[in-house]
């Protein structure tokens, strides 16, 4: 939690409140450091443990600023993330969230580039962190992160596929805006190596967009093509990852057809 309010401190103090979520922690040290920023000024909301996106929608619940950032206690935002994303979300009414890459420290560095928006692959896998800029009154209207479901961390995703599915617009900025911590002992990371969480997790997310989505379909797509010339698609997945030049030479000249 240090170093995501120290980041904070750096950032225009005019731009942003703060609102921390103490979602049900009973541990003795944790609570020490709540009572000493609540000392500070800082405005904290105590709940009983309900969970990720509880928490989220508590603080986006309180917050009076018409642009929320969610910021998890072991992550650090840039300070040009928020004048960044205040001058294109005033200058463009359309756009609803922001966001962009971010630079991984902890057990892993380099950067996370994020990539423009697309749907489809979006509709395949959540690739767009929780640290985004998204209008409140957006939240308002969709009614917040799902609580309902146990989603085991992929609220995020949930919440990235309803904006889409009703229209509303994502906006990509290519710069590193915030730092992403990698620790073998996060949530990420658990559900990761938990078979049995994510196939629940997205599983329920499929259902509950089954007239959209179909994973199943690209799965099935890929599997009858891998039948019908096994020789050819292994060749193709050899040429695209380790050969691409090679791939793409061919398909120039239209010796191969596109695609596995």
């Amino acid at each position: 939690m240090g170093d995501a309010l120290d980041s904070l401190r750096k950032c225009d103090q005019t731009l942003f409140e703060v609102i921390i979520v103490n979602d049900g922690s009973t541990d003795s040290a944790t609570i020490h450091i709540f009572k000493e920023l609540e000392k500070e000024g800082y405005r904290i909301i105590h709940q009983t443990n309900m969970g990720l996106a509880a928490a989220r929608n508590a603080g986006i619940k309180a917050a009076i600023g018409q642009y929320i950032l969610p910021l998890d206690a072991d992550n650090k935002i840039r300070p040009e993330y928020l004048t960044e994303a205040v001058s294109v979300m005033d200058q463009q009414t359309e756009v609803a969230m922001l966001y962009g890459n971010a630079a991984y420290f902890g057990d892993k560095s380099g950067d996370w580039v994020v990539g423009d928006f697309n749907l489809q692959r979006l509709m395949i896998g959540n690739y767009i962190d929780a640290c985004a800029v998204v209008r409140k009154s957006v939240f308002e209207q969709l009614g917040g992160y799902e609580t309902t479901m146990k989603l085991f961390g992929l609220e995020d995703w949930e919440l990235w596929l309803r904006m889409s599915f009703a229209g509303f617009k994502f906006h990509y900025v290519n710069k590193v805006l915030f730092d992403y911590r990698v620790v073998s002992t996060s949530m990420s990371k658990a559900l990761v190596k938990s078979y049995e969480k994510r196939n629940l997790a997205e599983g329920l997310i499929e259902q509950k967009y089954s007239d959209k989505m179909g994973g199943r379909f690209i799965l099935n797509h890929y599997v009858n093509r891998f039948k019908k010339s096994p020789v050819s698609f292994l060749t193709k997945l050899v040429l695209l990852s380790w050969f691409p030049g090679i791939y793409h030479r061919l398909l120039k000249k239209n010796k191969i057809v596109k695609g596995l």
